[in-house]
């Protein structure tokens, strides 16, 4: 008995320590970022490297805002972003419930169909992107932009929403039309809250897929006053001298809205799951 408790807890230990070595190397380039973008320019090819800074100072972030775009670029990735998640929600949602609700031939087929269309890199269908834009006289903008997004974004949101419909009894929602609901009360009152953690997921991917994109940036988009983030942090390095403060600060500004977005929406999607129960 001795023996075995013994092997439990060194297997335990082992697990524990695996588990801790893969956190922390998640977890150092993210903590290297925030200690570089504190640190005066100095401190950052010191050597030997600190950890912590040693003269912590806000210089790299004010140069940041004042001497360089980057407020314009959060403006833009913002509203690109934004504009994303809602139109990719609105028109996956709407595709999800009739592959889910109604029946018409080959629609097996069509979600298998739309499923596939997410195995093209986007380097492959940005340049037939861009013509089709440059042909219907939007490009360099950022309705493009969005167009290109949603597009890439479509097939997995829908597939995804589509296996969260499937889960919610049609019986809750035949309830409600026979209590006197009209399709599109139901479909509000009664479906959309139980696909609610399918919603919120879709949203997290829409939501960081935009945010980091670079590609259809950079093919699409010309002016520096339209750029993204990515894009546009992209455009501060310099061949002769990187000034690895101020890129690191920025760094540090693209990821807080992507950690406050899944903060703030995680609630949402724990407090969904396993919803959609038929009672008696």
């Amino acid at each position: 008995m001795n023996g075995w408790r013994l092997r439990h807890r060194s297997s335990r230990a082992l697990l524990y320590g695996g588990a801790l070595l893969l956190v922390l190397q998640a977890a150092f380039p993210f903590f290297w970022m925030v200690s570089t973008s504190f640190k005066p320019p100095r401190e950052v090819f010191a050597q030997p490297p600190t950890f912590i800074p040693g003269d912590p100072t806000w210089d790299n972030f004010g140069r940041l805002f004042t001497t360089t775009n980057f407020l314009i670029y959060f403006r833009n990735s913002m509203a690109v972003c934004g504009l994303t998640v809602l139109l990719t929600m609105a028109v996956s949602a709407a595709g999800a419930y009739s592959l889910t609700r109604y029946r018409y031939p080959g629609r097996g087929k069509i979600a298998g169909l739309i499923l596939c269309t997410y195995m093209f890199a986007p380097i492959m269908v940005v340049i037939p992107f861009f013509i089709l834009v440059k042909k219907l006289g939007i490009e360099n903008t950022h309705f493009a932009l969005v167009l290109a997004l949603t597009s890439f974004c479509l097939p997995f949101t829908l597939w995804l929403l589509r296996a969260f419909f499937q889960t919610i009894p049609i019986e809750l929602e035949q309830a409600a039309l026979v209590d006197g609901a009209g399709r599109l009360r139901a479909v509000i009152y009664v479906v959309l809250p139980l696909a609610l953690p399918g919603i919120v997921a879709t949203s997290i991917f829409t939501f960081i897929l935009a945010w980091n994109d670079y590609i259809f940036t950079r093919i699409l988009i010309a002016s520096d006053e339209l750029k993204t983030l990515p894009v546009g942090v992209q455009d501060l390095f310099h061949s002769a001298l990187t000034d690895w403060g101020l890129i690191m600060s920025a760094g540090m500004m693209i990821t807080i809205p992507a950690l406050i977005f899944f903060v703030s929406v995680q609630r949402y999607l724990i407090r969904g799951w396993g919803a959609g129960a038929v009672k008696g």
